[in-house]
């Protein structure tokens, strides 16, 4: 096990021993490396102000992508490249400064640096050949607000900048960078001490199980999306913390032929799940641009979202519905249980001690399934759902032959709909039936009442779904899948 933890700062190698494992990158850069570019604005990864792009090496060059620095821990950079606002102007302005400039997208300039961040990170996703469309701008900028409401030249910057290829000193530099980023791979687990607390990168199954043996209070943490949180909100020291995302196996994305699932692993980011979601199960697209921002995607995990067990968490819903079930595991070895399973009561899991999430383990669909998610909130963008809600449907000769309905924000656990879907099982799918359907929903759940909505408006709402979810596919999908099941 190293000591310590090395990274690259733009082009400098900074080796750090002993600091705070609660440490976060705003923070150090702010009070340590004097880079003060990057802001506080909300310290919980909604305003953008503090975006900072990490690189780190992917298919033998670098992918660099956005981050909120405020909730990011500073020894999760161990092995990557960071880069701040502070580094781009190299000769004269970054690109994307430029068109900034020429666009005048700067008022106040509060929320400026995070803006410029993440049009860098745009810059360099991917070579562009055409001008990107205002939706695909809008969503690579949600993470960014700017209280001036001064979006529309920004949005002209990004437009006159995107259209160009990647050309700067990232690009011109990009071997000399990969170079640097190889000689500073770790390769034994990383660990950080600071009076007397601990932060532990295991980088394989078995050094993250023998840890959580001898650690068996530690708080494991991958995104931090919900654990940045705890330190910068509610101030909570944690003694022993343990990094899930450099253990290579629970990054994984495979498809399972012989088993006919998809296989995600627990430390995948909802980035990179994005594409093998949505191509089985378009529904997945929309939800996952609505969970966070880009800058929250990038970080937080289909694992964690999972693990963290909130009731109006995202992923279990449509994952419930689907039939998704988890594979754990621990130093004693391995266990498999449904998802929705998992969630025992409210902020109670069935997760041993020293056990951890494997894997996501998600049937295929199969030809005639219909699937919708839905998610309701009061902002459409970077907003926590007042009411989630996933259908999972087939037909055979206009009866409904399987059905699996599943909330998110309705109990203290995400939950089906056990009564809805009994009333509809084996019956015409039919607007009759949909409305017992939706009476039979009352007795499935007594909601809560909180700021995001009362009770009344989260069953309304959740009964209004399912007619939705009717309406949607009582059209000419639903004709054609019948038609192919009665050919059968």
């Amino acid at each position: 096990m190293s000591e310590g933890i090395r990274f690259l700062l733009s082009e400098q190698i900074i080796e750090l021993l002993s600091f705070d494992p609660q440490l976060t990158v705003l923070e150090w850069l702010r009070t340590e490396a004097r880079r003060r570019g990057t802001k506080e604005g909300c310290a919980e990864g909604d305003c953008g102000a503090c975006t900072v792009v990490v690189g780190e090496l992917h298919d033998g060059s670098v992918r660099y992508r956005a981050f909120n620095a405020c909730i990011l821990l500073l020894a999760t950079l161990d092995g990557r490249q960071l880069i701040t606002v502070e580094d781009l102007a190299r000769r004269g302005l970054h690109p994307v400064q430029q068109a900034l400039v020429d666009q005048h997208g700067s008022q106040c300039g509060f929320c400026t640096p995070g803006f410029v961040m993440s049009l860098f990170a745009m810059y360099h996703d991917k070579d562009r050949g055409e001008r990107p469309g205002r939706a695909e701008i809008d969503e690579g900028l949600a993470g960014n607000l700017c209280r001036c409401t001064g979006y529309a030249p920004i949005v002209e910057a990004a437009r006159e900048v995107l259209v160009q290829p990647a050309a700067d000193h990232f690009t011109n530099r990009r071997d000399l960078i990969i170079r640097a980023l190889e000689d500073i791979q770790p390769v034994t687990a990383a660990h950080v001490q600071f009076e007397g607390r601990h932060f532990f990168s295991p980088r394989s199954y078995s050094e993250l199980s023998r840890l959580l043996v001898e650690y068996p209070a530690a708080v494991m943490v991958a995104g931090a999306t919900d654990v940045g949180l705890w330190i910068t909100k509610q101030q909570k020291r944690m003694e022993v913390l343990i990094y899930t995302c450099n253990v290579m196996e629970l990054q994984e994305v495979t498809l399972d032929p012989e088993q006919d699932r998809l296989e995600i692993g627990a430390a995948v980011s909802y980035t990179d799940a994005m594409d093998a979601l949505s191509g089985y199960f378009p529904d997945f697209r929309p939800l996952l641009s609505r969970l966070g921002a880009v800058q929250v995607r990038n970080a937080g995990t289909i694992g964690g979202n999972i693990a963290n067990g909130s009731p109006i968490g995202d992923m279990p819903p449509p994952l419930i519905a689907l039939r998704a079930r988890l594979l754990v595991r621990s130093a004693a070895g391995r266990r498999e249980l449904g998802l929705e399973n998992f969630f025992i009561a409210y902020g109670k899991q069935d997760l041993r001690p020293g056990e951890f999430i494997e894997k996501v383990l998600l049937p295929l669909p199969g030809e005639r399934q219909l699937f919708r998610v839905y998610k309701l909130s009061k902002r459409f963008d970077q907003d926590i759902s007042s009411v989630c809600a996933a259908f999972a449907l087939v037909l055979d000769g206009g009866e409904v032959a399987s059905i699996r309905i599943c909330y998110g924000g309705m109990a203290g656990v995400p939950a089906r709909a056990r009564g809805a879907e009994n009333a509809l099982l084996g019956q015409s799918w039919s607007r009759e039936n949909i409305e017992r359907a939706k009476s039979a929903m009352a007795d499935d759940f007594e909601p809560l009442t909180d700021w995001r909505a009362s009770s009344e408006y989260r069953m309304l709402a959740a009964q209004n779904l399912l007619q939705r979810f009717f309406l949607e596919t009582t059209g000419s999908e639903t004709v054609q899948l019948a038609a192919k099941a009665q050919a059968r």
